[in-house]
């Protein structure tokens, strides 16, 4: 999201945005533009393709999303103008409501279509060629197969999160949408990383295109992480210590399965915490009532699988607690990156257990630097960091030294120091 200050709008006139949009801009109460924004906004107006590459947090949604109201509002076009592509109904309901704030004082339409929904409602609105559409490929493509869904006048295809929609296996529904839209049109790709896959697909698809490179495989300065290295079954004990401590307001929590998900929210509930589970299994309007719920406040705790990842934007939440490590290395950065947004500070904590080396080892290759080990009273290691060090060739053994001994029992970062004081005093109450 974009940095919030109610009293200005100003930094947003450099790119001459249509009068209408301005309001909606002052009403969200944006200010100064991102570095996305002010990179990709201008060519995008241009008529240019862009790529975009940037974390997640960092205001994509406004980069692409103004120059496509804009170009609504001066050309007035009589057929859909612009799809946008995401890869979870989460995030596609994230960009829609962005939308709705910008187009509050304009005639500018959208709409939403994804699966787990009734289809008929979404074949009703999208005979009526709203302006926008916000979708993702499988039902978009569905709608389109089944000739609901015209796009032969598109005028701009955009991809959010691009590297997330193909992790997901989105590719090959992606290719038949392009291949149905027509050959002249403007392209707006975004993506937090790179692979092969994409690289090729920006390639094959975007013409001379503006390119924006913000994007960091290590976490953003905002966010301080460490990981425990804990067995597997003290994991329930550890989780419940750290939320018990002061500064841990609302929290994420990732699991690796949908049946732990559902199960370790239950029994979070159970202990007095107001907790909700987030999972592939779950209904779109049981989905869209855990979202709301933990936006607005009546749930503190949310515990979510990877589905998730990239579609929860919620700015205050405090603490992300990777209960499973994540499936792939890219992942850590994704989920970690759902604390510590919009320039705010953020803890995140990984349990990691001996079965997780490899990921680990991975992990810290990918960001490029080690993640910063964490000890909890009472809690014993479920591997010897020195017997995996050896192992594989790596020396950790002076780690404690660079970090001017935080890897030291008792260490940790100030952050972590009070909250494991505050999770003694709490234990001392109990």
């Amino acid at each position: 999201m974009t940095t919030k200050n109610s009293n200005s709008s100003n930094g947003f006139i450099q790119f001459g945005l249509h009068q209408s949009i301005m309001r909606g801009i002052q009403d969200a109460g944006f200010s100064e533009p991102r570095p996305i924004q002010r990179e990709a906004i201008a060519p995008a107006q241009e008529g240019r393709d862009v790529l975009g590459l940037a974390q997640t947090g960092t205001g994509k949604t406004a980069a692409f999303a103004l120059p496509v109201i804009d170009s609504i509002l001066r050309y007035r076009p009589r057929h859909t103008s612009a799809l946008i592509l995401a890869p979870t109904r989460e995030l596609a309901n994230q960009i829609a409501d962005e939308i709705e704030v910008f187009v509050k004082h304009t005639r500018v339409s959208f709409t939403t279509i994804y699966g787990g929904t009734p289809m008929g409602k979404q074949i009703r609105t999208a005979r009526r060629r709203p302006d926008i559409i916000v979708g993702c490929p499988g039902r978009v493509l569905d709608l389109m197969q089944q000739g609901h869904l015209d796009l032969r006048d598109l005028d701009t295809l955009v991809l959010d999160e691009a590297d997330h929609m193909f992790d997901m296996g989105f590719l090959p529904d992606i290719r038949r949408i392009i291949d149905r839209l027509p050959k002249e049109r403007q392209n707006l790709l975004f993506s937090a990383t790179m692979p092969r896959d994409i690289r090729k697909l920006a390639d094959d698809m975007l013409d001379q295109p503006h390119i924006i490179e913000l994007a960091d495989s290590a976490p953003a300065s905002t966010i301080d992480h460490g990981l425990y290295n804990i067995k597997e079954s003290s994991k329930r004990d550890l989780l419940d210590q750290l939320l018990e401590a002061e500064e841990c307001q609302t929290a994420i929590i990732f699991t690796r399965t949908k049946h732990r998900a559902k199960r370790l929210a239950r029994q979070l509930e159970n202990n007095g915490h107001r907790s909700v589970a987030l999972q592939g299994n779950m209904s779109q309007a049981a989905r869209d009532r855990a979202m709301k719920g933990f936006r607005n406040g009546e749930f503190d705790i949310l515990v979510a699988t990877d589905i998730a990842a990239r579609g929860i934007d919620v700015e205050k939440v405090s603490h992300v607690i990777n209960y499973d490590v994540p499936n792939t290395p890219q992942a850590y950065t994704h989920r970690i990156g759902r604390t510590g947004r919009s320039e705010a500070e953020g803890m995140a904590y990984t349990f990691v257990t001996g079965s997780d080396i490899g990921w680990l080892r991975a992990t810290e290759r990918m960001i490029g630097s080690p993640i910063e080990r964490l000890q909890a009273d009472g809690f014993a290691p479920d591997f010897s960091e020195a017997d995996s060090t050896a192992r594989h060739g790596r020396r950790r053994g002076n780690r404690s030294q660079r970090s001017g001994g935080r890897n030291r029992q008792g260490g940790g970062t100030r952050k972590h120091r009070r909250k494991t004081q505050n999770s003694r005093q709490a234990n001392g109450r109990r």
